[in-house]
């Protein structure tokens, strides 16, 4: 079936590129459109012309030229690619989005590129691949393709990668989804310290019938999972991992951001919390933790990770924040707390092991929850079986309420 792949590009310095894939994609039979992110003239023409994207931007193209300010100009055109991309795809008037582009096309075409749902093809060639590529993948399923050469003319190399490229998108278009059994969906968070929580609990629940999406909280990992409880894909939500509130609270590299949390709330599904590796901060190899912290509890997780041990102090201010969370949800919550342990290393005789500091959490949450917020405390570990058993009790109850 004939499907369309919009190309979103600054046609006035990458117009020959686009031309080139855009005659590749519509040799195999699908339909190139092309949108003018670029703010001056370009000899190749365009389905949506620059004036449409600065003006869906909120700003006319012709006070863009005047101005002749670059990073404002990327901004309105930022702003109109994102605005534009996302209403032809909910015309239905797109299936797939490619961008080909250096710092600038790939912050405009990649915009564009997340807005549109999880499962959409969508492909970035770039100059910036090689490096930090997390603000413009964001927690979207875009595939970054490192361009190798600049993206500067139709040459032996950048034939063959852009080649590539226009087979790779019309590949996607073209590939029939596997036809799963249809099943509710329920998300749930993880770490490596609460795998076998977690494990159990995903075991458990999709031999009642659920099907459950594992979040590895990684900071994106949470973002992932708040995105798509935003779009309307889960149920209700086993969140039994919050460790990535730690690092938000007290500087690690594996933060989620405020947001965290907020998602099942705000959309009213059921949700099960826990407090899983809230003894921890993470960081890179141990030469980069900060000088601020030294003289902490540290373990090695391994060569390029380290986690750091969180206070009595930081957990209770952790307790407010998450309770305040819970406190804001719409729809069944229930908070469930492992008394012996929050992590594998957080039990007797393990690096982490600390009762006062879990005391301190338990004591904030239990002080700042409100009574729509139903309680339990288990007197277990996070990683007992009857602790996953209750999680999987309880959520299932929830669930039922909820129908």
């Amino acid at each position: 079936m004939k499907k369309t792949v919009l190309l979103i590009g600054t046609l006035d310095t990458k117009g020959q590129e686009y031309a080139f894939v855009k005659e590749l994609i519509e040799a195999r039979g699908h339909k190139a459109l092309v949108m003018n992110a670029g703010v001056f003239e370009t000899s190749m023409p365009a389905d949506i012309s620059a004036a449409e994207v600065a003006q869906a931007g909120g700003e006319s193209l012709e006070s863009l030229r005047t101005k002749n300010d670059r990073g404002h100009a990327m901004s309105i055109m930022k702003r109109g690619a994102e605005v534009l991309t996302k209403s032809l795809f909910d015309k239905a008037e797109i299936q797939g989005i490619l961008g080909l582009g250096g710092s600038g096309g790939t912050i405009l075409a990649t915009a564009g590129m997340r807005t549109l749902p999880v499962g959409v093809p969508k492909l970035m060639v770039s100059t910036l691949t090689s490096g930090d590529i997390a603000p413009y993948v964001g927690i979207k399923d875009i595939t970054m393709m490192y361009s190798v050469v600049d993206i500067a003319g139709i040459n032996q190399l950048s034939s063959q990668i852009l080649s590539n490229a226009a087979g790779m998108i019309c590949g996607a278009l073209e590939q029939t989804p596997a036809q799963l059994e249809s099943k509710p969906l329920i998300a749930a968070t993880m770490f490596g310290v609460t795998t076998p929580c977690v494990t159990k609990v995903r075991e458990r629940l999709e031999r009642q019938g659920y099907e459950v999406l594992i979040f590895h909280a990684t900071g994106s990992g949470g973002r992932a999972m708040e995105g798509l409880i935003k779009d309307g894909f889960i149920t209700s939500v086993a969140d039994l991992t919050t460790t990535e509130w730690a690092d938000e609270l007290v500087g690690g590299v594996l933060s989620a951001g405020k947001e965290r949390l907020g998602a099942a709330a705000k959309a009213g599904i059921p949700q099960i919390v826990s407090v899983g590796a809230l003894d921890m901060v993470n960081f890179w190899a141990m030469s980069t933790v900060p000088d601020t912290f030294k003289g902490r509890t540290f373990y090695k997780h391994n060569e390029n990770v380290t986690l750091m041990r969180t206070t009595p102090e930081e957990n209770t201010a952790l307790g407010k924040i998450i309770a305040e969370k819970l406190n804001a949800a719409t729809g069944s919550t229930t908070l469930i707390l492992p008394l012996k342990g929050v992590s594998m290393i957080d039990a007797e005789g393990q690096a982490f092991y600390d009762p006062e500091a879990d005391a301190a959490l338990f004591a904030s949450l239990k002080e700042h929850l409100d009574k729509n917020v139903k309680l339990l405390e288990l007197d277990a570990h996070i990683n007992d079986d009857v602790f996953a058993d209750a999680v999987v009790t309880e959520l299932l109850s929830l669930m039922k309420g909820k129908h």
